[in-house]
C-alpha cells in the first residue's frame, strides 16, 4: 500500500498554517511521518527488504533533525506538532 496523495493531504491538513503551506518544518515532519508509518507496515511483510530499510532510517534521521530544529527555535510549534501527529510518548 503506497502513501497516496489523499493520505499526504490529510497529514498536511493537521499541521498547515495556511492553505498553501507545503514547506514549513511542521508539514515536512507530517509528510515524513506518513511515509515512515507506511514503510513500517511494509516491513511487517517484507522482513528482508534491507534497501528500503536504509531509506527508512534516512527518513527517521531527517525527521529527527527537523524536530530538533523546532524544539530549539519554536517550543510551542514543536509541542503542537508532537501532539497532532502523536510522534513522542
Amino acid at each position: 500500500m503506497a502513501f497516496t496523495q489523499d493520505a499526504k493531504q490529510a497529514m498536511m491538513k493537521k499541521v498547515q498554517k495556511k492553505e498553501k503551506d507545503t514547506g514549513s518544518p511542521e508539514v515536512q515532519i507530517a509528510i515524513l511521518t506518513g511515509r515512515i508509518q507506511n514503510l513500517t507496515e511494509h516491513f511487517k511483510t517484507h522482513v528482508k527488504d534491507h534497501t528500503s530499510r536504509r531509506g527508512l532510517l534516512q527518513m527517521v534521521g531527517q525527521r529527527r533533525k527537523l524536530l530538533e530544529y523546532l524544539r530549539l527555535k519554536y517550543k510551542d510549534r514543536y509541542q503542537k506538532v508532537v501532539l497532532d501527529l502523536g510522534i513522542r510518548k
